[in-house]
């Protein structure tokens, strides 16, 4: 469960990564920008503060 825990970080990011390239090739909606933008910030503050508490 920690090798999961150890990368949720990096796939909370590449979901928002997801959103953004949707948002650019399929579908131009501000829910898209706003989601995309808040997984991304999600994902970099979880990457810190998980891997932070499992050193």
């Amino acid at each position: 469960m920690k090798g999961f825990l150890k990368y949720l970080g990096v796939i909370i990011l590449l979901l928002g990564v997801a959103c953004l390239v949707v948002y650019k090739y399929a579908f131009s909606d501000n829910y898209l920008l706003i989601t995309g933008i808040l997984l991304e910030a999600a994902g970099i503050f979880a990457y810190i503060f998980i891997n932070k508490k499992l050193s």
